[in-house]
């Protein structure tokens, strides 16, 4: 992409240019899928990819006639795939309105017989949906149809009236209409009940436990655990974690396949191979199957009548489009499912606790699983697969944060060296000495133009290209003090060609109406990483044929004039150079002077900020030591340095008794790993959150049993950042804790715990195995606003607690997500600690708590539903986090 543009990014401007990069590669799709309707056989997709454009597309023509005709035709197909049937029904009346050809036969045909009039009821336009299904089917759709969140209801388990066969009904709303997919199930995976979302997690439960258990900081071994679980998981031929770039071309950044299939690896693929409409399908709707690319699709017919089109881009039994069928056959992938991995954008629109916009969301990539023969993956797995890759997006997330957290830390590193350079030897120090402007941003080479003359380092056009580039810029881009482009001959500079493909790209920033400082990059092809089988020598492809090896040979060709694209953070780090050289250049004269006046200013902050740290360190101590909360601390060898008034009243050990001894020997046996590996963490830097263990009581509180924690860590660090200790603020949960015991153990008759109205019963909610709330305590009432009668036998995922139109709104896709697996980790029976939760209550506060859940079990020892109990942040927890952070503050100052 070229733009020509100050260099200081916006979140407005980043949203604008990706807008109409999507429109624009809209309309290069669209001329692509008339090229094919048209030439049918004869398609030559390479020659087409090119004419149509390139790999960005921007300079293309906005919507016309073809690209209308092309998206009405992407979402209001009325075709579907043949391994299942669809009816849509009119909201109101629940009658048909359409239907596909096949439902008939599939819904209505009496089993191992040839129907005569009369054995079956009709289906047409018109029919009432209650006559197809047996008694409990029909009642339990009538159910599922009255519901807000019919999604999460997803499959209701249905039988036929007539054959008696199960079939799956996967229903969603459409304007006007309730779109019913229905999927045959096999006798013998036909379930007790319908499946419902909590059954379905528990088919992922040991692919999101090995997600969550994988350290930070690696994104290559997150996507590499990702595609080995769902190659396991779905029993796919080949899986791929595809990434799309930043000018929507994609790669494949992990995969794994079975023996004997070529790999792609490393392959990268023109923006035009997954188009813009599908990107925005999968927006939507987060899986798609296609069970057989050559299977012949079936039509579906709707009623006459309705004054609007029926759109199928909720279904999923939906038609590929010709196209796209074809690209997979000629890859020998007859089926497939893709799951599509939605992260946040990073532009948002503001997070508070009050009732706010939820963050934008981009589609960051897929996960592809292609089978060579026919396969069909039932709703439920399917549905396992979503949620999987929802927490597979949430662990993407963190990555890329962690990604831009170095990036920037390098980047301001080097910002201060180079502002140092600067000082010392202005301004010839950030060509001449090291680090250096190549340094700042990745770049294959770097110059300056200073006082007439240049200077060049790594990989850059000739002194006299330098100089009429400038000229270029100076006459064509005067107003603008930075320029970026990916391309320079598409930026329209005349003698590009004569640079070849050593210098596709380049930034530029005007320090001086005749001072610049440039950046450049070769073609992106240099950069391409190679994976799987390259060509023999004499080998040939068919570049007519659409094929990802073809697709590979395209993008190399569409990019070879092209380099990879100036992220926004580094047109912000050569912004903040700018700005450091230009009052660096003002008068290079007075330089002495202006850096004696700097020096001086840095020295006075200096002082200021050490009698600021002073203050705030002392006021840090006051508090913990009269703090109502325990605190304790220890240094880089474990003992103890730091014993608070209330943790040695709850314990019994004095502090003179307690300074000195190991923290180890402190804490019960059961305990001692978990405290040894959260130490060991600290130490490290990380800090871990809401941690459980038990600490041995003395003296006159021997008698009275363990006291049980929940603790924060908080590195103590130097004025060289180096961690020196560890601060523990921890909160007392021993009387909640004693509570939950006795409840969870079952001693006596829960409900009259439950419905104890003692203050030190905690908030309780709980479910039954289908994820229905069967529980919620006078506690849980009163925290919320909401009673017991209006909560019973509704949906705790959706209906309770949901990111719309739930009792409890949750701030986030993310939370909902994360609550999802807490409930599913402990209804298959597996441990959960305490995790941050939150939601707004009725009134519209916003609670902040911890959430712990735990299986609830009946006499033969089988899960039948959690117990979920919620611990409020209280004033004495409240000014711990305010302690915690106040050190934290320290530390960012130290």
């Amino acid at each position: 992409m070229s733009t020509s543009r100050p260099s200081q990014s916006s979140s407005n401007s980043g949203r604008s240019r990706r807008s109409a990069r999507a429109m624009a590669l809209a309309t290069v799709d669209a001329k692509l899928h008339a090229t094919f309707e048209e030439s049918g056989s004869s398609f030559d997709y390479s020659s087409s990819v090119r004419i149509s454009g390139t790999a960005d597309g921007v300079n293309q023509p906005r919507h016309d006639k073809v690209t209308t005709a092309y998206l009405h035709h992407m979402q209001k197909g009325k075709m579907i795939q043949p391994f299942g049937c669809l009816l849509a029904l009119d909201e109101k009346t629940c009658k048909v309105i359409a239907y596909s050809e096949n439902a008939p036969e599939m819904l209505t045909m009496v089993s191992h017989a040839v129907p005569s009039v009369g054995d079956h009821p009709a289906l047409g336009i018109g029919t009432d949906i209650k006559t197809l299904f047996t008694a409990p089917s029909a009642s339990a759709l009538q159910k599922a149809l009255g519901f807000a969140e019919v999604l999460l209801l997803n499959p209701v388990l249905i039988h036929c009236k007539t054959s008696g066969k199960p079939f799956y009904a996967i229903i969603h709303r459409v304007t006007g209409s309730m779109i019913i997919d229905f999927e045959p199930v096999k006798p013998y995976e036909v379930p007790m009940t319908a499946a419902g979302a909590l059954q379905s997690y528990k088919l992922a439960a040991k692919a999101i436990t090995r997600l969550q258990s994988l350290p930070s900081g690696s994104m290559e071994r997150l996507c590499d655990t990702m595609v080995q679980e769902v190659f396991e998981l779905t029993g796919y031929d080949r899986v791929m974690a595809y990434k799309f770039h930043e000018d929507d071309h994609g790669e494949v950044i992990a995969e794994i396949t079975k023996p004997g299939l070529e790999p792609y690896l490393g392959l990268h693929y023109p923006a035009t191979d997954i188009p813009q409409a599908s990107r925005f399908l999968f927006m939507k709707n987060k899986v798609r199957m296609i069970v057989d690319c050559h299977a012949k699709h079936v039509r579906v017919l709707q009623d006459e009548k309705l004054p609007f089109d029926l759109t199928l881009c909720g279904s999923t039994l939906r038609a590929p489009h010709s196209c796209h069928a074809q690209y997979m056959a000629n890859m020998d992938s007859i089926a497939s499912l893709v799951m599509a991995v939605v992260v946040n954008d990073n532009e948002e629109d503001g997070d508070t606790d009050a009732i706010q916009p939820q963050k934008r969301k981009r589609l960051w990539g897929l996960v592809v699983c292609h089978n060579t023969t026919p396969r069909f993956v039932p709703f439920p797995l399917r549905y396992a697969c979503e949620f999987l890759a929802q927490v597979f997006a949430i662990h993407v997330n963190k990555e890329i944060e962690l990604e831009y957290q170095i990036i920037e830390k390098n980047i301001l590193r080097t910002q201060t060296l180079l502002c140092d350079l600067v000082m010392r030897d202005a301004p010839l120090g950030i060509v001449s000495e090291s680090p250096n402007i190549m340094d700042l941003v990745k770049c294959d080479g770097a110059a300056l133009i200073y006082k007439n003359k240049v200077w060049r380092l790594g990989v850059t056009p000739s002194e006299s290209q330098i100089r009429e580039i400038a000229f270029w810029l100076s006459e064509y881009h005067m107003d603008s003090t930075g320029f970026s482009t990916d391309s320079l001959s598409d930026a329209g500079f005349p003698s590009a060609l004569s640079l070849g493909d050593v210098v596709c790209g380049m930034a530029a920033v005007r320090v001086t109406a005749k001072d610049v400082v440039f950046w450049f990059r070769s073609h992106t092809a240099a950069e391409i990483r190679w994976g799987g089988a390259k060509h023999e020598a004499g080998e040939k492809d068919d570049g007519r044929r659409m094929h990802p090896r073809s697709s590979f040979k395209v993008f190399l060709d569409v990019v070879k004039a092209r380099s990879l694209p100036w992220k926004e953070y580094e047109i912000d780090a050569m912004h903040s150079l700018q700005l450091i050289l230009r009052n660096a250049f003002k008068d290079t004269e007075s330089m002495d002077l202006n850096t004696k006046a700097i020096n001086t200013r840095l020295s006075d902050l200096k002082i200021e900020g050490m009698q600021e740290l002073e203050a705030v360190t002392s006021e840090i101590v006051r508090l913990i030591e009269t703090a109502t909360v325990p605190i304790l601390a220890v240094d880089v060898d474990g003992l103890v340095n730091g014993w608070n008034i209330k943790i040695a009243e709850l314990t019994g050990l004095p502090v003179g008794e307690a300074m000195g001894k190991h923290l180890l020997t402190l804490v019960e046996d059961s305990s001692t790993d978990r405290v040894k590996k959260m130490l060991n963490l600290a130490l490290l830097g990380e800090e871990e959150k809401n941690v459980q263990f038990e600490i041995k009581t003395h003296g006159s509180k021997m008698d009275s049993g363990p006291i049980s924690l929940v603790v924060n860590a908080c590195a103590s660090r130097d004025l060289r950042d180096n961690v020196v200790g560890v601060c523990f603020v921890a909160h007392d949960i021993t009387a909640q804790k004693n509570v939950m015991d006795k409840f969870t153990r079952i001693e006596g008759d829960y409900k009259a715990i439950v419905q104890n109205r003692n203050p030190l019963i905690p908030p309780i909610f709980g479910t039954d195995e289908f994820g229905w709330c069967c529980e919620w305590n006078p506690a849980m009432t009163k925290l919320t606003g909401w009673k017991r009668e209006e909560v019973m036998d509704k949906m705790l995922l959706g209906e309770l607690f949901g990111t719309h139109m739930a009792a409890c709104r949750l701030k986030n896709q993310e939370a909902f997500v994360n609550l999802g697996v807490v409930l599913n980790k402990a209804m298959t029976g597996l441990e959960t600690e305490k995790v941050p939760f939150g939601f707004f209550a009725r009134n519209g506060k916003y609670v902040e708590c911890l959430l712990s859940v735990s299986k609830k079990l009946d006499v033969e020892g089988l899960v039948t539903g959690v117990f979920c109990f919620l611990q409020l942040a209280s004033p004495e927890l409240q000014q711990a986090l305010h302690i915690q952070r106040l050190s934290e503050q320290t530390a960012l100052r130290d």
